[in-house]
């Protein structure tokens, strides 16, 4: 798969002014609502859908969206459907007939919003499709989310820097160690449209160290149907690892090495290793990660995770948040991408936002400089 590339990251939308100690964002300069709010939005109804409040980053995600919108003078009916697809639909129904102007939709199943969004069309309602692709409907305006292929490249290159193979950019080490290392592998969720980008950039990455020798997947577990972690859950997760330990790790050989595409899953791992017996240090493997969640981040100190991929939240609702403003008042949102997000009815117009590798050494620098944890919080 041809790698995402990422165009002009400049927005072109205007500026607008609002009330002093307001929150000031890129916005078009027209109002899409009446009179009766506090900023540009004039009070217009937004309906932002969450799929859970089960990882710590939705919530973040579902509060900044609300925060900055809020700032531009709009209503917010923001709701979390805790991974219940049934639940997700009625809350989407609700919006439309509360008369939400546009919605913010961060899926739980990509493929099953098809009717609640057509009847989001009959009513002339815009959709921004939050960070997960909505799949199989014309009915969804653009899309906000990170150079997803990307995000699977990093995690497999902070499992082959853990390793010792390369630096953090993915540049071989001159004198890196031959090898064999036993490595594991898993992947997101088959419903989130995310995850076989996920999976798709760690596997290129990895594939030819695995074509070498240098890495060897002693479960033989490698397809991502095998590998795939439903609805993204820990506990899954930690079933599947130590059926992994104790069907292919019980003659006494070590794993050295867990490509994880999310943090929740990283913690599963992790709990499945510590019963196993294993113990942070020399012989520990290598664990990757996503989302720079705070247990996780502990974990990276701790010496528990390598790493993880911190993909910068506020960023990604402030994409969500001019797309949508700019749409409501009849402005071309900005994109970079046009070629790769392609929904099964046709390829959405995106903004892909970067992303970055995080591990012990640059915790403070990455996620304390910019505010995103305090050293408080990370303890």
């Amino acid at each position: 798969m041809a790698r995402l590339q990422r165009g002009n990251t400049v927005k072109k939308v205007l500026i607008a002014t609002l009330a002093a100690g307001a929150m000031v964002v890129s916005l078009a300069a027209c109002s899409s609502g009446g009179s009766d709010g506090g900023g540009e939005g004039g009070g217009a109804l937004v309906g932002v859908a969450m799929p859970t409040k089960s990882s710590e980053r939705w919530i973040q995600d579902g509060d900044a969206v609300k925060e900055q919108l809020e700032a531009e003078g709009y209503k917010v009916d923001l709701q979390y459907a805790e991974d219940d697809i049934p639940t997700q639909v009625n809350q989407i129904e609700n919006m439309i007939t509360k008369g939400a102007e546009a919605l913010i939709v961060a899926s739980i199943d990509g493929t099953t919003l098809t009717q609640v969004l057509q009847d989001a069309a009959d009513a002339d309602i815009p959709v921004i499709a939050y960070d997960r692709l909505i799949r199989d409907t014309e009915n969804v305006s653009y899309y906000a989310s990170f150079d997803n292929y990307k995000v699977g490249v990093q995690q497999a290159n902070s499992v082959l820097n853990g390793l010792g193979l390369v630096d953090l950019e993915g540049a071989p080490v001159e004198g890196a160690p031959a090898g064999p290392f036993n490595v594991e592998m898993f992947a997101g969720s088959p419903d989130d449209n995310n995850a076989t980008f996920f999976w798709e950039g760690a596997q290129d990455t990895l594939a030819p160290f695995i074509e070498a020798g240098t890495l060897v997947v002693k479960s033989g577990q490698t397809d991502f149907e095998q590998a795939a972690t439903l609805r993204w859950d820990g506990e899954t997760a930690q079933k599947r690892m130590e059926n992994i330990l104790t069907s292919s790790y019980s003659d006494g050989t070590q794993v050295n090495g867990i490509l994880s595409p999310y943090d929740g899953i990283s913690r599963g791992i992790i709990s499945a290793l510590t019963d196993a017996g294993y113990a942070t240090g020399e012989e520990w493997p290598t664990i990757s990660g996503q989302d720079a969640e705070l247990d996780s981040v502990k974990a990276i100190n701790s010496g528990e995770q390598f790493a993880t991929i911190f993909k910068d939240t506020r960023k990604l609702a402030t994409a969500a948040v001019e797309m949508t403003v700019a749409v409501l008042n009849e402005e071309e949102p900005e994109v970079n991408n046009t070629d790769d997000y392609d929904n099964g009815k046709f390829v959405v117009p995106s903004y892909l936002l970067d992303s970055q590798i995080v591990v012990k050494d640059n915790v403070n620098e990455v996620l304390v400089e910019s505010g995103y944890w305090t050293e408080e919080e990370i303890g």
